[in-house]
């Protein structure tokens, strides 16, 4: 095929415009730009390393600022539960400059809080390990088992129990993030009902996408009540599937959040690493450390 001839003009014109192109993207970072940056972080489950101080020294390779860690399953006695388990995980995070950014308690997601004794202790004892670790956020799981949609008498489980670990979190300045498959409006009705500063929601941007909600709508609608994000797309690397992060970060400036985004890899075609340092890429040119 014979190739199109090119005029100086138009090569000019079109250099110009991809020129155009960056500084607008460039700037548009700048614009958005307001106080404190923010920090990008993996789920320790992400990286393969579930309750394994190594997720550690792996986030730090891969140029993150810090990991959520899974508290581990009953199975294996909930491993970060134990002081001497959160003493390797100070240690580690010391000598790698990584920090642990946030719990998590996945194991909820296969022993339903609305309905499993246990799990009351271990919600609790989270708080105690968030002190221990320096952690402010423990995310609490409502998936799989634990999902709460149209199960009112478990949304009314739930509602009792937080009310009674509620207090002690308040108390240590811990969060407890409740992430689940409910609409914001659902989440306000759990968190009105609980009455707590303690209790706020952990919103996961492509959950509740994949759910069929107006994320950015409803990152405004929850606002202050949002503790902590997942960044996740279930349908490409970042900035390639559905979730618009651009327009998460608008919804974010307009709620006045900073602080952690943590990704959670589902699509990975270029393998563990790299899909996650693209993504980390990507995520660092809308959410900047430095705003």
């Amino acid at each position: 095929m014979e190739r199109a001839k090119i005029s100086r003009r138009e090569l000019m014109s079109k250099g110009i415009q991809v020129v155009s192109a960056g500084v607008a993207s460039a700037a548009w970072v700048r614009a958005r730009a307001a106080g404190p940056g923010f920090k990008i972080g993996v789920c320790d489950w992400t990286l393969g390393k579930r309750a394994d101080p190594a997720a550690l020294a792996m986030a730090k390779r891969l140029g993150l600022d810090g990991v959520q860690v899974d508290l581990g399953g009953p199975k294996d006695g909930m491993p970060v539960l134990k002081p001497e388990v959160q003493k390797v995980y100070l240690e580690t995070a010391a000598k790698h400059q990584v920090e642990i950014a946030s719990l998590a308690i996945g194991s909820l997601n296969d022993f339903p809080y609305k309905s499993d004794p246990q799990t009351e202790r271990w919600v609790s004892d989270s708080v105690d390990a968030c002190k221990a670790l320096g952690v402010k956020v423990v995310l609490m799981a409502f998936f799989a088992k634990g999902d709460l949609l149209n199960d009112p008498q478990g949304v009314e489980a739930v509602v009792q129990r937080l009310k009674k670990v509620a207090p002690k979190a308040e108390k240590a300045g811990v969060t407890l993030g409740f992430e689940s498959w409910l609409s914001a409006e659902q989440h306000m009705d759990i968190l009105n009902r609980v009455g707590s500063p303690a209790v706020k929601v952990y919103y996961d941007v492509a959950n509740s996408h994949k759910q069929g909600y107006d994320i950015y709508k409803e990152i405004r609608v929850l606002g202050k009540n949002i503790c902590e994000f997942h960044a996740k797309d279930y349908g490409d690397l970042y900035g390639k599937g559905s979730i618009d992060f651009k327009q998460v970060r608008l919804a974010m400036d307009d709620i006045g959040y900073r602080g952690w985004l943590q990704m959670e890899g589902t699509k990975l075609p270029l393998g563990l690493e790299e899909s996650l340092k693209y993504d980390e890429q990507y995520l660092r040119s809308v959410f900047p450390r430095v705003a």
